[in-house]
């Protein structure tokens, strides 16, 4: 544990952080479940709602730097595929 007071700080400020990045990832990692739940049963309106929305929030979380760009470009591109792949 640190001893100098601006340390102790960035304790607390990267707790914080991480705690938001786990969220932020978690709500990324079930929006796509739900998009490949959606893409497996077939219904065309549902999955693509789910792709839409799963897409959103990747790009979120690039805009809040939880994400590195190509890694979200990697997988919207391997989500489009699958999503058109259906149709």
């Amino acid at each position: 544990m640190p001893n100098i007071k601006s340390a102790k700080k960035r304790v607390l400020i990267t707790k914080k952080k991480t705690l938001r990045n786990q969220m932020i990832k978690s709500a990324i990692h079930t929006a796509l479940k739900k998009a490949d739940a959606a893409i497996l049963a077939g219904d065309q309106e549902t999955a693509k709602a789910a792709v839409v929305y799963a897409s959103k929030k990747m790009d979120q979380a690039v805009a809040k730097g939880v994400f590195h760009k190509n890694t979200i470009a990697r997988k919207k591109s391997a989500l489009a595929k699958r999503f058109n792949k259906m149709a």
